[in-house]
């Protein structure tokens, strides 16, 4: 068999350009239109602000450990650290790659069998992950109103902006929770009844174009619910624990940011402000949220930073650490990966 790695790469290289030009595009459309040199120069790199981006890379650290943690618990130990660790940058890599509403996740069953854990085993996995994700912004959400005041999240800026970001907001939220309604119905309660409704719903005509889909989708829910009859509480609270600790790795990143260059931001509204910024990216028709994320970074947080420049600072570091890191990882792990089988 030839070696097909270098076409593998070129490939992938060609699937980063595209998030590449739009992120960066728009960063250089906004500076254009508000760069400052008076405000760039308010930027001081000291030993805090450098220590506080290694606490940024220590969040980072922190979600792909929680992602990797997770894949453990899940395939009870089998899945080896280095094998849970390759999963996890792989469904990094490819969410960077795809528009969000697909993402890397929906992917890691194919990841899964690579490293050696069958097909059905890792259909499983990957509806239980999805499961666990869903649950787990279904219930931090209506956790964080309880501690961070409406009019921080939805009381500045321009009402344009803002009425559009509740709007949009409510909506996906109102998606997430019923999608993890039926999540919790066809792979723990009522498997059979729920694959039997989403064929009825998806037999008319509007709908039809997307039975295949949704039958495959259904098959896997009742495989899963058969593999997940016997899982104690203690199973799912530490998977889910998993699953916590990996987002809240994720949002910690800006708050370390805001530590070393805005330090008098409220923490707290930074980090309640990721729940709002990472729901909205979640539906984003870009890769990895790519032009949308760096716009809305800008948006929705200038209200706390005085100068464009560091805003745009900000929104490049955390972009670096969030988003193009791994970008960077998937080119070199993405070929190896496919061209060698684990056993």
């Amino acid at each position: 068999m030839p070696d097909k790695a270098p076409e593998i790469r070129s490939s992938i290289i060609l699937k980063i350009i595209l998030p590449v030009i739009i992120g960066l595009g728009v960063v250089v459309w906004l500076f254009y239109k508000e760069f400052s040199i008076e405000a760039l120069s308010s930027i001081h790199f000291t030993p805090y602000a450098w220590f506080c981006i290694f606490l940024a890379l220590l969040a980072v650290f922190a979600r792909d450990f929680g992602m990797a943690w997770r894949f453990r618990i899940l395939t009870d130990g089998d899945l080896r650290w280095s094998r849970a660790a390759n999963v996890t940058m792989l469904c990094e890599f490819t969410s960077a790659i795809t528009p969000t509403s697909v993402g890397g996740s929906a992917l890691s069953m194919i990841f899964l069998n690579r490293e050696g854990i069958n097909i059905g085993r890792a259909t499983t996995l990957t509806m239980t992950t999805l499961f666990l994700d869903q649950l787990f912004f279904v219930i931090s959400i209506p956790v964080m109103f309880l501690f961070v005041p409406y009019k921080d999240l939805f009381g500045f800026g321009t009402r344009e902006f803002i009425d559009g970001v509740k709007i949009v907001f409510w909506i996906i939220y109102g998606i997430i929770a019923l999608w993890a309604v039926i999540l919790f119905l066809g792979i723990i309660a009522r498997p059979k009844a729920i694959r039997q409704f989403l064929i009825w719903l998806f037999s008319f005509k509007l709908l039809r174009r997307w039975l295949p889909s949704v039958t495959e989708l259904a098959d896997n829910m009742v495989l899963t619910a058969h593999s997940l009859r016997n899982r104690n509480f203690r199973w799912w609270l530490r998977g889910f624990a998993a699953t916590a600790f990996s987002w809240t790795g994720r949002y910690l990143v800006v708050n370390a940011l805001f530590l070393g260059f805005v330090p008098e931001a409220s923490q707290i509204t930074v980090f309640a402000r990721q729940f709002v910024v990472w729901e909205l990216l979640m539906f984003s028709p870009t890769p990895g949220g790519s032009g949308l994320s760096e716009w809305l970074f800008k948006e929705y947080y200038g209200d706390l930073i005085s100068g464009a420049g560091v805003v745009f600072v900000l929104a490049i570091m955390w972009r670096l650490l969030s988003y193009y890191i791994y970008l960077i990882a998937g080119i070199f792990l993405l070929p190896s990966f496919l061209k060698h089988q684990k056993k």
